[in-house]
């Protein structure tokens, strides 16, 4: 019995083991977007653009509300069943500020307040005591009184108990957080005399009361928002007769100097007059309405005050780097479309060319693993290049028969060498060992020639400079929706950034689906490295370092098959990125190097970093803003804005299209392409730099390939039939 528990219990474990788990690079992502989101939603919260109600009640009748309290004074209390209206004593002024604090003004009025030994009660609202809870701290260390003024500014009479609770305890939780007190004293928004209360607003304060609070209007309004000037607030601000007042300024909501100002000349002239100038409690002769909180209660408003902060600071963070982001990718478009054109009017001269022609044979390379359903139509189409060549298939160990395919193909000039799975470097490096010529053409498996692809791709080498060529690589299976956003990002985000690469000598990448290179200048750096996951990167900045040339053919395309599901796809790119950046950190001395190194590292590593790493990090900030702006902020100036971006990429694919001399037909899924397909190149990146950061090792991952594709213009390669499972996505 026991051993049978003991058994049973194993194999709970095991299932319970065996449990698929969220992986890491996956959770991070998502924990930094939900991060994003949040942070967005709060900062939307404290600015008062979600939930935020700007309604105004109308007046209504006033038969329900008590005629001592449409009579009374301005401080209402109904409090444990009292109903009574308060006013301050004679020669007593109470100065109220509405709507703070703000970061401007507030300062100035409290800096006037100090220099005159004059106190008075802010009605601050949560969001901007959230915002700026420095302020709120000033204020009661230098003996003001702060009161509640809700948290974003509604109509308390348009909103629910449950509603009118919440902005109260918001409210509190903020001058908590900021000052470590809570108050008494309540101003509704929007309010004005008491006797202006009515059917509406009297219901309202009676429930205010309920919860503890005593109600403060004002019966002295200087009217300072509409700025009619300082002699006009300080006229309307003055009470008559010596009597006592609750005076209604603001030192926020708009520009206060006037204000500020008035308050300078309304204190001394009002002293002098026998005026004192105290807080609400003060003037009543009450206790005060402030009390310290501590324990729990504290700790909470501290964390709502952090959390606000935090949000704030980060998201002023993202805006200035998003606008610095915006604003070099702009400017990159505008570079690339210049040097674009420049490239383009260089190598298109009738009188153009590289030295002398280039004749003589070539070797090409074709690195395979498993790559039956495609080798056939790769070496098929390099037999009918009209360039002399000898083909070297190398089988890195395949197990579907990729060599007995070639090998039975009885091709002239073509050779399969064999070797046990030893990755991409290692196959080409075994390649270049058995290449007979100097100028070595490398491919992928999956890749097709053009007729004129090794013609084209080997001239530049007339020119002794010149190490390594890249060619034109284009996606052939661009027929689906996710074909078709690669073809765009080919044809603009590769070949169009090659030829800016090319004019400023920096070439970051050697596409390893169509590149050409010296053995000659191969061999001082070692050949193919297995250092990174990206060896065309890699051995492109090594090329450079070493002081070659490495230029761009556009006339040499190649046509290669392009993974056809999301999952493929981002286990290509993942990668790609991943081995950009260790090549990125491999090379990293060149900055600080001297000569052709040196000349790379300070134009080169700064692009490439700049626009293939960090810029695409933060573009889809774009996409997160235009959410937000769409739902929360200014709709239509957020689509114009969205929409002048996607006009500017418009016109750089467009552009691109014409110079690769391809239909613009598939830019008609540009605008879908920007919105979900660079999400997922985002989230890729992200998780590139997170590998990169934890010190994770990322092992090559096969695409399944179809072997749908072929060379436009060559020799009608012979198909395959497909298979059921030719789609399915990697595991």
């Amino acid at each position: 019995m026991a051993s049978r528990t003991r058994r049973h219990g194993a194999a709970r474990s095991a299932r319970g083991g065996s449990r698929r788990r969220l992986p890491l690079r996956l959770l991070l992502p998502l924990l930094v977007l939900v991060a994003l989101v949040a942070m967005l939603m709060l900062r939307g919260y404290v600015h008062s653009e979600i939930l935020a109600d700007h309604r105004v009640q109308p007046p209504a009748a006033t038969d329900k509300v008590p005629q001592k309290i449409l009579e009374g004074g301005p401080v209402i209390d109904v409090r444990d069943g009292r109903t009574e209206g308060l006013s301050v004593p004679d020669h007593r002024l109470v100065l109220t500020f509405d709507d703070g604090p703000d970061p401007t003004w507030t300062p100035r009025v409290l800096d006037v307040l100090k220099k005159h030994d004059a106190h008075a009660v802010f009605f601050v609202t949560g969001t901007m005591a959230s915002r700026y809870p420095d302020l709120v701290k000033r204020m009661v260390d230098e003996g003001h009184e702060v009161g509640l003024h809700t948290f974003n500014h509604p109509d308390l009479s348009y909103q629910s108990k449950k509603r009118i609770d919440w902005e109260l305890s918001q409210n509190q939780l903020a001058i908590t957080g900021a000052a470590g007190v809570r108050t008494s004293l309540f101003r509704p928004p929007y309010s004005s005399f008491a006797d202006a209360m009515d059917n509406k607003s009297w219901p309202v304060t009676e429930y205010i009361g309920s919860r503890g609070y005593i109600t403060v209007v004002n019966n002295t309004d200087s009217e300072d928002w509409k700025k009619p000037g300082v002699h006009e607030i300080i006229r309307r601000a003055t009470p008559h007769g010596g009597k006592g007042a609750i005076v209604l300024m603001h030192d926020s909501g708009g520009d206060r100097h006037q204000t500020v100002r008035a308050l300078d000349k309304f204190l001394p002239d009002l002293k002098e007059r026998g005026y004192e100038f105290a807080n609400l409690t003060e003037a009543l002769d009450v206790p005060s309405a402030m009390t310290p909180v501590t324990g729990a209660e504290l700790w909470k408003g501290k964390a709502w005050v952090f959390l606000v902060q935090a949000s704030e600071k980060i998201t002023d963070a993202l805006v200035v780097g998003l606008a610095v982001i915006g604003t070099l990718v702009i400017g990159r478009f505008g570079l690339m479309l210049l040097l674009s054109a420049v490239h383009a009017r260089k190598v298109r001269r009738r009188s153009f060319g590289w030295g002398p022609t280039v004749t003589e044979p070539v070797t090409v390379l074709v690195p395979a693993y498993n790559e039956a359903k495609c080798i056939e139509n790769t070496v098929r189409s390099l037999v009918a290049s009209d360039h002399p060549v000898e083909v070297i298939v190398v089988d890195d160990g395949s197990t579907d028969g990729t060599a007995r395919i070639v090998e039975g193909l009885g091709l002239p000039g073509v050779r399969v060498i064999r070797q046990l799975n030893a990755g991409k470097p290692a196959a080409l490096n075994r390649g270049l060992a058995n290449a007979r010529y100097d100028i070595v053409v490398m491919m992928d498996g999956d890749t097709v020639f053009e007729p004129a692809t090794v013609r084209e791709l080997v001239q530049p080498f007339g020119d002794p400079k010149v190490g390594a060529v890249a060619g034109n690589a284009k996606v052939g299976n661009r027929d689906s929706l996710i074909g078709a956003w690669q073809h765009i990002e080919y044809v603009m985000g590769f070949n169009l950034d090659r030829r800016m690469y090319d004019v400023l000598g920096c070439m970051p990448t050697i596409p390893g689906a169509v590149g050409a290179f010296r053995r000659s200048a191969l061999a001082p750096i070692g050949g193919m490295s297995d250092d990174t996951l990206a060896e065309d990167t890699d051995v492109t900045m090594a090329l450079h370092r070493a002081g070659w040339r490495v230029v761009y053919a556009e006339n040499a395309r190649a046509w290669t098959e392009a993974p056809e599901t999301v999952q493929q796809l981002w286990s290509q790119r993942y990668r790609w990125s991943y081995g950009t950046m260790q090549a990125i950190w491999k090379h990293r001395r060149a900055v600080i190097e001297k000569g052709p190194s040196g000349r790379f590292g300070r134009v080169g590593l700064p692009f490439v970093s700049l626009f293939m790493v960090l810029a695409p990090l933060l573009a889809p900030l774009i996409d997160v803003f235009l959410l937000y702006g769409i739902v929360f902020g200014p709709t239509q100036k957020t689509i114009v804005a969205w929409l002048g971006v996607l006009a500017v990429q418009a016109v750089c694919a467009a552009y691109a299209f014409r110079l690769d001399r391809e239909r613009m037909t598939h830019l008609i899924s540009l605008p879908l392409q920007q919105i979900l397909y660079r999400q997922l190149m985002y989230v890729v990146l992200l998780q590139s730099w997170i590998t990169a950061l934890t010190g994770g090792r990322l092992r090559w991952q096969k695409l399944r390939r179809t072997g749908v594709v072929e060379a436009p213009g060559g020799a009608v390669p012979h198909r395959r039939s497909r298979s059921s499972d030719d789609r399915r996505p990697v595991a």
